[in-house]
């Protein structure tokens, strides 16, 4: 090969950098765009996600430690001797956006003294809410004729028992009452003791298990 034929450098094939076709980048640019919008609707359901489980879990989560709330309902002087008066407490489980749903009434009666009853205001037949007469003495359901005395005891109508009733106490001069848990026979059968409680290793429970035996002139030992 003659100098005149030999290749100049300006001639030689020099290597290319591998051009992106148009194709690939539209994917890569729709890769990138699907996942900003990924990213932004993840931000956006987070967001919307904790008003709705703070709303189906709030209640529950605030009910286990509201059990024990004790709520005060006013001083003594708000409630003279031999009256029973209406009066509006707030549900410690209640949330903010129940609004007035949270706000529950009772019938507060006074005996004498530091001697209170408070009522819950739903009849114990369906749980209408009942109202008191001064005049009769009474407080009557108005859904189906029940009727209950001055002490809360049943007088007539459907209901099989007398009103619930609200545990409370009176502390610094003012009467509070046990708001937590509402007054129904769910939460008095907690609270009260079996009627019989036998103890197999006591005297006493031996004793009682000896009396429930059979007993008959035939029987031996």
């Amino acid at each position: 090969m003659t100098k005149s034929e030999q290749i100049s450098p300006s001639d030689q094939a020099t290597p290319t950098e591998p051009v992106a076709s148009p194709k690939s980048a539209g994917h890569s640019r729709r890769v990138f765009l699907f996942k900003i919008s990924m990213l932004v609707n993840g931000a956006v359901g987070a967001f919307l996600a904790v008003p709705i489980f703070g709303y189906l879990l709030g209640p529950a989560l605030k009910k286990s430690s509201s059990e024990n709330s004790w709520i005060n309902l006013g001083p003594l002087s708000d409630f003279p001797e031999g009256e029973t008066r209406l009066v509006n407490f707030r549900n410690p489980v209640t949330t903010e956006w129940d609004g007035q749903t949270g706000d529950i009434p009772c019938w507060v009666r006074r005996v004498s003294g530091s001697d209170f009853q408070v009522f819950a205001i739903n009849c114990a037949h369906l749980g209408c809410p009942v109202r008191w007469f001064s005049q009769s003495k009474l407080f009557l359901c108005p859904c189906h004729g029940g009727a209950y005395y001055a002490d809360g005891s049943r007088a007539s109508g459907p209901p099989e028992r007398g009103l619930f009733e609200y545990d409370h106490k009176v502390v610094n001069g003012r009467l509070v009452i046990s708001a937590g848990k509402m007054p129904t026979l769910a939460t008095q059968a907690q609270t009260e003791a079996p009627l019989t409680q036998i103890e197999g290793t006591s005297p006493a429970g031996l004793a009682a298990v000896e009396q429930l035996k059979p007993r008959c002139s035939s029987c031996q030992g």
